[in-house]
C-alpha cells in the first residue's frame, strides 16, 4: 500500500472496533506497524482485552478468503478499487474510508450510487507518503464506532445494503461467465490486439 497511517489514528481505529462490540479481524500493514503502536498495544494489553471477539494480524493476510467467509459482515476499506472489486465479488458491504486519489470517487459510488456501503466520515485528503511526518487523526474512535453500528444494524436500511450488494455479486459473476459482458468485452479486446484488422 502506498500511504501511511500514523500510530495516532490507528490507536482511534483499534478503540472503535473495541466499543463496537462487534467481532473484528483488523489487519496492519507492514508499513503502519510502528514501534509505537506495538508498544501501545502492549501497553493496553488491547489483543488480550479483545481476545474471542478480536484478531489482529499483522502484515499480509489474505484478503479474499476472508472476504469471501461467511461469517465477514463488513469491511473496512480505503477505496481502492481491487479493494472495492473483492468485496463486490464476495458480496460483503463496506465501511468507506478514502485516503487519496480515485477513492473519494470509488467511495461516492459505494455509498451514493451502488448503496452497498456506509461513510466513516474522512472529508479531507491523507498526506499518502507521509512526507509531514505529521501525527493527524482524521477519524475518531467515536465516527468508527458509529459506522460498524450503521453497516451492522439489523433494520430496514441495513438488511437492504446487504441484499443489495448481494445484487451486484450476481451481477458482477453473470458478467463474467462465458458470453457475459465482461468475457465477451474481454475477448474481443484479445481478438483486437491479435488482429486489428478484423
Amino acid at each position: 500500500s502506498l500511504s501511511f497511517i500514523p500510530a495516532s489514528q490507528l490507536k482511534e481505529l483499534a478503540l472503535g472496533l473495541e466499543a463496537s462490540n462487534h467481532p473484528f479481524i483488523w489487519v496492519i500493514g507492514k508499513n503502519d506497524c510502528s514501534v509505537e503502536l506495538e508498544k501501545w498495544l502492549k501497553e493496553e494489553n488491547f489483543e488480550e482485552r479483545n481476545k474471542g471477539r478480536g484478531v489482529i494480524i499483522k502484515g499480509w493476510a489474505p484478503q479474499v478468503e476472508i472476504l469471501s467467509h461467511p461469517s465477514t459482515g463488513g469491511f473496512l476499506s480505503h477505496c481502492g478499487w481491487n479493494s472495492t472489486m473483492e468485496a463486490i465479488s464476495c458480496g460483503v458491504p463496506m465501511i468507506t474510508w478514502p485516503m487519496f486519489a480515485e477513492q473519494f470517487f470509488n467511495e461516492k459510488l459505494i455509498v451514493q450510487v451502488l448503496k452497498i456501503g456506509v461513510r466513516i466520515g474522512v472529508e479531507v485528503v491523507v498526506d499518502p507518503m507521509n512526507t509531514f511526518k505529521g501525527e493527524k487523526v482524521l477519524v475518531k474512535k467515536e465516527d468508527v464506532k458509529m459506522a460498524i453500528e450503521k453497516l451492522m444494524e439489523n433494520g430496514v436500511e441495513g438488511e437492504q445494503r446487504r441484499n443489495r450488494v448481494k445484487e451486484i455479486k450476481n451481477m458482477a459473476y453473470k458478467a463474467v461467465e462465458d458470453g457475459g459482458s465482461s468475457d465477451s468485452n474481454c475477448k474481443l479486446f484479445i481478438q483486437e490486439i491479435l488482429d486489428p484488422n478484423s
